[in-house]
């Protein structure tokens, strides 16, 4: 049963449930009630405190006012709660929108070629793939060992002083350290380079086409490439120039 109590002299009443909530109490049948009926809204609690902070002030006695702390500390906590509510709300829906432009984003990379991890080379009809190096750092002298499929070193391409970030190699004409014209084949490349003077290593990157757009596990869109791989758009270092056959 649920009992009301007069406050003031000009005969405000509120409920004892209401009263229990301004004075942080608790009872079994508010709890049984509780449970029944589902939690209040943020906003539905947030009117509530503030129609009771008004209701204390107007009737409280002078003389032995009532702890307003508690309800004030509750109403905050409240507030904070709605807040950080209502940025996860923004957050996801800012989410969604950059998912769905990167999704369109990478849609238009299909068919195009991209440097993106990787150390091989493909010489076919005195022909190489397109490949790369990402710098982190300034190099003051830059060297690609090629080697072939036996392991065995064939060349090595001295490019200099590089600045940091990403060298791409668009044409090189695939040929031993003599000279001679490397036989078709699977090659593959390392990076080594001098910073501060001292000797250091790069990622190497390798060229493939992009076949299709598929959803990787975390729901951000993946590139799959022709070479069986699949990369991220940050994983994408390079968009290479559409050569023409002609």
């Amino acid at each position: 049963m649920t009992t009301n109590t007069t406050i003031g002299s000009n005969g405000t009443t509120i409920s004892k449930t209401l009263l229990d909530t301004m004075n942080g109490a608790s009872s079994s049948s508010s709890s049984t009630t509780a449970t029944k009926t589902g939690a209040q809204s943020a906003s539905d609690l947030q009117n509530t405190f503030l129609t009771l902070l008004v209701t204390q002030l107007k009737n409280q006695d002078p003389t032995n006012p009532a702890d307003s702390s508690q309800m004030t500390s509750q109403l905050a906590q409240i507030n904070t709660v709605t807040g950080i509510g209502q940025l996860n709300a923004s957050l996801a829906s800012l989410s969604s929108q950059l998912s769905a432009g990167q999704s369109t984003q990478a849609a238009f990379l299909i068919g195009s070629n991209v440097l993106s991890a990787g150390n091989d080379v493909t010489v076919s009809k005195g022909a190489a793939t397109p490949f790369g190096v990402q710098l982190a750092n300034d190099v003051s002298d830059l060297q690609l060992v090629v080697k072939n499929s036996a392991g065995q070193i064939v060349n090595t391409l001295d490019l200099g002083a590089q600045p940091a970030g990403v060298v791409p190699i668009y044409s090189w004409t695939p040929v031993d350290a003599s000279g001679k014209t490397l036989p078709d084949g699977s090659y593959t490349i390392t990076a080594q380079g001098t910073i501060n003077g001292e000797a250091a290593t790069a990622p190497t990157l390798s060229a493939a086409q992009v076949v299709s757009v598929v959803q990787q596990p975390d729901g951000t869109p993946g590139l799959k490439l022709s070479n069986g791989k699949t990369v991220g758009l940050p994983g994408v270092a390079s968009i290479l120039p559409t050569i023409s056959s002609s």
